[in-house]
């Protein structure tokens, strides 16, 4: 599909240059030589890119470029002017347009610029074609829970997300960081523009620089066409970095260097861009431990927590575990179109006493496997993973394992560990049911119902 570019310039020996060169590049070329005489243009939809001077008579380049932004925020516009005007040109990529050439430009060097902005044009209908799906997911995504530690972290959430402050996430494996990243986006005010997210432990360290800053043709070996860098397809709005505890060193200083110039250079080039980005940050690891060891730049520390947030783990928040598993249940279930709707009293039970390494990923993992292993309506204690059943808070003792039952069926000794861990949690508090409840993480009603089906006798030999 042939792209459309716009060129605006009032010197006509410039504009049929420029013409020239994009048409011999392959693209259809609409040329206008003034502001005014380029508006009609612009509302045509074809137009992929706006390639215009700075200095013009009648509306300028500034202007044209406010007009442009206002009317069509889906097209990048590229700004080109004299070595005089360099800070007018500085002024239009901070109002917002995406590059700038400086007259006299090698034809090669504009094919490079109206390539990266058709690639940035790209991600921007993108972007909008998957706006509505992701309001429409965005429900089934959403922080879940009504825990006091998810109500504070929601709390965090709203306090944070309307500024353009950068955010330090931090909180065990599993526990949801990107996803509150992904909240504080939706909540503030960048959320029309794009959410970019990188895994700084998943790609190798000789690829990671040209993952985020991109490169231009011929930066190295295999560089057949320039590449827009992640940074660069953040522009205007969020980058999320995840796991930055694992970025490279050398990486650091040059990331430092974005958040405090707001500015970086492709793989290759010498050219410098400006970029308008939310950082967000996230990891698992003890960054304050890996700046004191050398292993974290200390002022990179500084400048991305802003604003910490700390994500609690799952068995800090077990009242959410219901809410959360229902959850699971439903998402997957209509994803497999397995007839499974709810879960047993003792399957949540069970799940309220295991205390969740893995937290909410381990959590998801253990419903999905219940799922299958699910043979009618309801999962039931029986149907979930052994590991959970074993590490529940209640393992049988070994001469009552499960490899020594027998035949013993997996009912009998689910029933054997619940009775050791009720009697054992009475024992404790002294035969006060409201507190042995609290230990078990069940209510008194709950642990009430199962005394009677287990014919627990409680008596006053606990005191």
């Amino acid at each position: 599909m042939k792209r459309t570019v716009l060129v605006v310039d009032d010197e006509s020996n410039m504009l049929a240059v420029m013409r020239m060169i994009l048409e011999d590049a392959g693209y259809d070329v609409l040329t206008a030589s003034s502001g005014e005489q380029a508006l009609p243009l612009l509302e045509n939809p074809d137009v992929d890119v706006v390639l215009s001077d700075v200095r013009m008579p009648g509306m300028g380049g500034e202007a044209f470029l406010a007009r442009s932004r206002a009317e069509r925020p889906d097209v990048p516009i590229i700004v080109a002017t004299a070595h005089g005007t360099i800070k007018s040109a500085v002024r239009a990529v901070s109002s917002g347009a995406s590059d700038y050439l400086t007259k006299p430009f090698e034809p090669e060097e504009l094919e490079i610029a109206v390539h990266n902005a058709v690639k940035l044009r790209d991600i921007l209908r993108e972007n909008q074609r998957l706006k509505a799906t992701v309001s429409q997911s965005y429900a089934g995504k959403q922080l879940l829970g009504e825990s006091p530690a998810t109500k504070h972290l929601m709390e965090e959430i709203k306090r944070v997300a309307p500024y353009k402050t950068n955010v330090l996430i931090m909180g065990e494996s599993g526990t949801g960081k990107e996803l509150v990243a992904r909240t504080i986006h939706g909540l503030g005010p960048r959320r029309d523009r794009p959410w970019v997210a990188i895994n700084c432990s998943a790609i190798p360290h000789n690829l990671m620089e040209s993952e985020l800053f991109g490169y231009v043709k011929g930066a190295f070996t295999g560089a057949a066409q320039s590449r827009l860098g992640r940074l660069e397809q953040a522009q205007g709005g969020t980058l999320f970095l995840d796991e930055i505890g694992d970025l490279d060193p050398a990486l650091q200083t040059k990331l430092l260097r974005v958040i405090q110039e707001r500015e970086f250079s492709p793989l290759g080039s010498d050219q410098v861009r400006k970029v308008d980005v939310r950082i967000m940050a996230a990891t698992n690891r003890d960054l304050k431990e890996m700046v004191r060891e050398g292993k974290f730049r200390e002022d990179l520390f500084y400048r991305l927590d802003v604003y910490s947030i700390l994500v609690p783990a799952l068995r800090e928040r077990r009242e959410d575990i219901p809410l959360l598993a229902k959850a699971f249940l439903h998402e997957l279930a209509a994803e497999t179109d397995k007839p499974v709707q709810q879960i047993s009293p003792e399957a949540f039970e069970v799940l309220a006493r295991y205390n969740w390494p893995g937290n909410i990923r381990e959590l998801h993992n253990a419903i999905e496997r219940s799922l299958l292993s699910c043979r009618g309506d309801t999962i039931e204690a029986r149907d979930l993973p052994y590991a959970i059943l074993r590490g529940s808070g209640a393992e049988p003792s070994a001469d009552s394992s499960l490899d020594k039952m027998g035949s013993a069926d997996l009912d009998t000794w689910l029933e054997s560990v619940e009775r050791r861990a009720i009697l054992q949690a009475l024992e404790q508090s002294g035969g006060v049911q409201a507190q042995a409840a609290r230990r078990l993480g069940i209510s008194e009603r709950s642990l009430w119902h199962r005394i009677k089906k287990l014919k627990i006798q409680v008596n006053r030999s606990f005191a």
